[in-house]
């Protein structure tokens, strides 16, 4: 994770004179397909603009299976509070409703102590609900930016296959071992459906089996392994079909950042130069997109220190350094 400067930008905003027009407070969504890096740059964001995250993905908002489900762990997320990142019971269903209720109260808890939501995450269903949710009005209350983290799928499907392996290393298999029940052969319901549990049902049925030669097993769990691997892949493919969707035919401004060469330069272990480039290329652009959003406002004035240019100052800054 980038070390961040904590910037004191912190833009409180007060209800209107002109017109009597409800202020709208802001609200930025970090999008992007599985292994993208959303969580990363969520950070950096957060750490720059004092912002707290909100968790879209609609199976890392269960207790558990941290590893399978790639959850961004304590250490990196700097301190940032994270709302609705592993809260729900593993097998309880998790609702498209659940999540808008429980969005729309944690953005507005976030707004009313003066920090700056993020909602970060790859289940673009539950954003595109959220946003379109009349019962909350949500875009009634809310200006929002929205912010895609892309990289071309080629590139990722080969970072995905190495993450999968480093999965392994870190004991996914013992993980997901303890979800599995010989009696239940449901994989549609609760945390049960991530990818990387119905995979190894084979295996762990092999395990338990004094008739499954150790060859068979050795083979069923290179299957499973071989399995996730794609079916991670094919997640990764539906998400870009979902967000290109919202672009192209829901008309969404969603802002592209281009991570690719990233991700390239990790291929080749040019790590410093990958860093440089995520520093530039993505998490600077970011900073300026964002430091702009938030000192915008067409509706109302922004005040920091009840001064309206203090705030214009500190995006200023923050955008200078990039």
């Amino acid at each position: 994770m980038i070390g961040m400067r904590n910037s004191s930008l912190m833009c409180k905003q007060v209800w209107p004179t002109l017109r009597n027009l409800p202020q709208k407070d802001k609200v930025v969504f970090v999008m992007g397909v599985t292994g993208a890096g959303k969580s990363r740059l969520s950070i950096d964001l957060a750490t720059q603009f004092r912002g707290e995250i909100v968790n879209s993905d609609k199976i890392q908002v269960y207790k558990g299976l941290d590893i399978a489900t790639n959850k961004i762990t304590q250490e990196e997320r700097c301190g940032v509070p994270h709302h609705l990142l592993g809260v729900i019971d593993p097998y309880k269903e998790f609702t498209t409703k659940n999540f808008c209720n429980m969005a729309s109260l944690a953005v507005n808890s976030i707004t009313d102590r003066g920090k700056l939501p993020i909602i970060v995450g790859g289940s673009n269903s539950f954003i595109e609900a959220l946003v379109h949710d009349n019962s909350h009005n949500f875009r009634t209350r809310y200006d929002c930016c929205f912010l895609w983290v892309d990289v071309s799928m080629n590139v990722l499907n080969s970072f995905l296959y190495e993450r999968v392996d480093k999965m392994m290393e870190q004991g996914m298999t013992d993980e997901v071992r303890s979800m599995f029940n010989p009696k239940n052969t449901d994989y549609t319901k609760g945390i049960r459906k991530a990818i990387g549990v119905p995979e190894f049902d084979s295996y762990f049925r092999a395990e338990l089996s004094n008739s499954v030669d150790v060859e068979t097993r050795e083979r069923l769990l290179k299957e499973a392994i071989n399995e996730v691997k794609i079916n991670n892949c094919i997640l990764a493919s539906k998400q870009l079909e979902k967000i290109k969707r919202l672009i192209n035919v829901k008309g969404w401004k969603i802002q592209r950042l281009d991570a690719t060469e990233v991700f390239r330069r990790k291929q080749r272990n040019a790590e410093e130069e990958a860093e440089e480039i995520w520093k530039n290329m993505v998490m600077g652009q970011s900073i300026k997109i964002v430091g702009k959003f938030l000192c915008e406002n067409n509706r109302s004035k922004m005040v920091y220190r009840n001064d309206v240019t203090a705030i214009k100052r500190a995006a200023a800054s923050a955008i200078a350094q990039y």
